[in-house]
């Protein structure tokens, strides 16, 4: 299975959302879908939350997510 391209869904604007990324054609930041997922929401409970949503804006919230973190330097936490 290849990754979704998420370009395709998501978008930056300023005047939404302070610039945050967005689903397309929506107010929902990529943080609120990638945060819900993670608090242990399946995706259907996210779709049910926000039904405008599909099963692959949130696959590419994800893909998102992934894209930003593997650019980001990451430094260990201290112990």
């Amino acid at each position: 299975m290849s990754r979704i391209h998420w370009q395709e869904h998501i978008s930056v604007d300023p005047d939404l959302h302070h610039g945050d990324p967005c689903i397309k054609g929506t107010r929902i930041p990529v943080a609120t879908i990638v945060g819900s997922l993670a608090d242990g929401m399946s995706t259907d409970e996210v779709r049910s939350a926000f039904p405008q949503l599909s099963s692959t804006d949130i696959l590419a919230a994800l893909a998102y997510a992934a894209d930003v973190l593997s650019d980001e330097m990451m430094a260990p936490l201290a112990a």
